[in-house]
């Protein structure tokens, strides 16, 4: 009986009236893919993206080379040097952040007592050669000023980066 069972599946395409079927139910529905390029993908409010280092508002820097985040990240993928400046005051000389280890957790942005570090919700970015991954102190400033007015509008209203 079984295998008269199979023969008569196999021979009237069982398998691909169910495909069809399926295709079927789902043919009239509305459509949930989005169009990439013209249509943004809805962010969640908690979403953390790429870093950046900002700076205060006569252009200094607002690390303070405390180190804590450094030492808050799990993933150890924050490396910090600093040195004393002649007034006094330490400032880094190396900030660096291996995109490839970080696990986006924010622990370093809440730890930073100066509110230097950010994850802003840039999300598109990539790498086309071997090294791009390490952010440095150049480029996560270079970030922090492009985007510094969006940044301090979103802590003023005491909301994530927007």
């Amino acid at each position: 009986m079984n295998r008269i069972k199979h023969w008569v599946k196999s021979f009237t395409l069982w398998e691909l009236l169910l495909g069809l079927k399926l295709t079927g139910r789902y043919l009239f529905k509305r459509k949930i893919t989005i169009q990439f390029p013209e249509e943004k993908t809805p962010v969640s409010n908690r979403f953390r993206g790429l870093h950046a280092l900002r700076r205060y508002a006569n252009g200094e820097e607002r690390c303070i080379a405390c180190k804590l985040c450094e030492a808050v990240c799990p993933a150890l993928a924050i490396t910090i040097d600093a040195e004393p400046r002649d007034d006094g005051s330490r400032r880094t000389t190396r900030y660096e952040i291996d995109l490839f280890k970080c696990i986006y957790c924010g622990f370093c942005e809440e730890s930073c007592p100066v509110d230097s570090i950010v994850e802003t919700d840039i999300m598109h970015y990539h790498f086309e050669n071997r090294g791009e991954n390490i952010m440095s102190k150049p480029m996560l400033l270079a970030i922090g000023d492009k985007y510094e007015d969006d940044i301090a509008k979103a802590r003023e209203q005491d909301a994530p980066y927007r």
